[in-house]
Order: C-alpha cells, then structure tokens, then sequence
C-alpha cells in the first residue's frame, strides 16, 4: 500500500466517523463551538504566555500607542455571528454541506474563548490578566469546560475511537 493510499484510506476513516457521529446539525454545531473554544482559548492562553516570557514572534496588538486587548477582538466576534444569526444566516439550516454553519459555529466559540479568557477586565476594568489570584485554576477549569463539552457533543465519535474511559460509556 502507497503512502497516498494510506492517507486516502485514513481521510476515509475519519470523514465516515465524522458524518455517523455528526450529521444532525445541533450536535455538529455544539461540537464545532467547543473546539473553536477550546482551541482558541488554549492558543491565546499559550500566546500571551510566550507574549509575557519573550519567546517566539509574538507580540502585543496596539493601535496609536494604546494596547488592543484580544477579548476586542472576540467581542467583534461575537457581535459579528449574533448579527448573521438575527439574518438567519448560518445557523444550521442551510443545505449540505451546510459550510456557513459550521463556520459560524466554529467563529462563535473562538471568539468566545477571546472574550472570556479576559473576563478580569470586565469587572474591574483594569489590566489584572497576570494576577497570580486563580490564573492557574481559571485556565484550568476553562480548558476541562471546553475538552468537556466536546466529550459531550463528540461521545459517539469518541467511544467508537475506544478515547471514552469505559465507566464514561455507562453513565452516558
């Protein structure tokens, strides 16, 4: 077997797991958030660390000398998707492959992770983002929120992968 074959044969695998765990648009929907979410947090939790630290290209957004916080940019997000929605665009009920859903979806929980990873700001408003006061545990408890609901929408996919510990399987 080639290694295009194999490839072929795995890209398969994955779409057929894909569409029998996924194909009702609610629960692709919830999925697709919760892994924009978890991604996105996860990756501007890792950003604003290497930010911090002095590694790697990054560096902070600022516009005429001001700091552009990335919680902005998830609340243009968020105002951006409730304005498509209010247009019933995107929402799941276009026809497959159902493209606009599963973007808006996906945009949704992305911008969502950028909005609340900054949370902080919007009951003091001021920059307390590296206040040692919980960070860990925040960072920790949004992750398990984001891993968990993807658990939750993807369960099907996940046992059939042999992912979901056994006693999970039960309760479920």
């Amino acid at each position: 077997m080639t290694p295009l074959q194999r490839h072929s044969g795995e890209v398969s695998r994955w779409h057929g797991l894909y569409s029998r765990h996924l194909s009702d648009p609610r629960r692709e929907r919830g999925f697709l958030s919760a892994v924009g979410f978890t991604a996105a947090f996860a990756t501007a939790r890792g950003i604003t660390h290497a930010i911090r630290a002095g590694v790697g290209p990054f560096g902070n957004v600022s516009a005429g000398g001001r700091h552009i916080h990335h919680s902005t940019f998830g609340i243009i997000g968020l105002l951006a998707c409730g304005y498509a929605w209010t247009y019933q665009r995107g929402i799941g009920t276009d026809p497959p492959p159902r493209w606009s859903s599963r973007v808006s979806a996906t945009a949704y929980g992305i911008a969502s992770a950028l909005t609340l990873d900054e949370f902080a700001l919007w009951l003091d408003l001021k920059d307390d983002y590296w206040d040692k006061q919980g960070r860990k545990s925040i960072d920790a408890v949004a992750l398990f929120g984001g891993l968990l609901a993807i658990g939750t929408a993807g369960r099907g996919a996940l046992q059939e992968l042999g992912l979901l510990p056994k006693l999970a399987e039960r309760k479920l």
